[in-house]
């Protein structure tokens, strides 16, 4: 056989042709994928996800005022004038609604980018190279794991101090191993692919074999997982600030605006508004990813297909 000619189609036992499951599952996806954003979970999060990106884009268009004066009558309720009402200090609680989704969206989207990209690389490391290193780097992993997620995540913030970066700081460090123990277990069926033994027989190294042949087919599950922890990254963060330990006033931070509002019930609308935002985000987030986690699954997209 020349090295040009086309690998054939494996034969089935009644004589006809079967195309190889790697073929048909990239064949289907397409599919898939334009079924699920047909879905109506899909479509509730795409164009939630899309109004809060455009709030924060535009928040200093449509806040209705500088989301740190103090230029309103103390806690006034909802009305025309301020639709929100106001909070204890005389500031409006729409405006600074707004410029909260210009705090907690890019700074959720920046600690699931760090905590991916760490909890991945030391989980490919760990799953591909195996040994001393697979132990160790899990090992550690146990180690984070036997705390609670928001316990640890306060001890840190703690250690470090009430500021908001700290705040990021100590979700990163405390969100990596969730990647790493997925990104593992993915690897560890990837490299015992014969595509991943051909390229090392090639003569590709141990570094460009993972990097460039294991670790883009372990993109799919990482997505659907990064896009579900952005939900949980919102919701520790306005923990944590709620908690004292992240945004520091007059910050207009949803969960700090919760805090305010926790001290003062009979003002409901002080905390009930930064509240619905942090739903609405995490609400957002949680049904696109399991709209992407439906385009991946092999058995749910078929699913989805045999119902149009």
């Amino acid at each position: 056989m020349s090295g040009t000619e086309p690998i054939a189609a494996a034969d089935t036992p009644d004589g006809g042709n079967q195309v190889p499951d790697e073929v048909e599952q990239a064949t289907r996806r397409p599919k898939a994928v334009r079924g699920v954003w047909r879905q109506p979970l899909a479509i509730t999060g795409f164009a939630l996800i899309g109004f809060w990106v455009t709030v924060a884009l535009l928040a200093p268009v449509l806040a209705p005022a500088d989301p740190l004066a103090q230029i309103y009558p103390r806690f006034q309720p909802p009305s025309a004038e301020n639709w929100f009402g106001t909070d204890g200090v005389g500031r409006d609680v729409l405006s600074r609604v707004i410029h909260g989704a210009r705090i907690s969206l890019p700074l959720a989207v920046l600690l699931v980018v760090l905590a991916g990209s760490i909890g991945s690389l030391l989980g490919g490391i760990a799953g591909y190279f195996g040994g001393r290193i697979d132990s160790f780097i899990m090992r550690m992993v146990d180690l984070f794991f036997a705390f609670p997620t928001i316990i640890l995540a306060m001890a840190v913030a703690a250690a470090l101090g009430p500021d908001l970066r700290n705040a990021v700081l100590a979700i990163v460090v405390v969100a990596w191993p969730t990647y790493a123990r997925v990104v593992r277990g993915l690897v560890l069926s990837q490299k015992e692919m014969d595509y991943v033994a051909a390229t090392r027989l090639l003569g590709a190294s141990s570094r460009r074999s993972l990097l460039r042949d294991v670790m883009p087919n372990v993109g799919g599950p990482v997505m659907v997982l990064a896009t579900l922890e952005l939900g949980n990254a919102v919701l520790l963060l306005a923990g944590l600030s709620f908690l004292g330990l992240g945004a520091r006033p007059p910050s207009p931070e949803w969960g700090a605006m919760v805090s305010d509002g926790a001290r003062t019930f009979d003002r409901w609308w002080v905390g009930t508004f930064p509240g619905l935002a942090i739903l609405t985000v995490v609400m957002a987030f949680n049904f696109l990813g399991d709209s992407l986690r439906d385009a991946l699954d092999p058995r749910t997209a078929r699913a989805i297909r045999g119902r149009e």
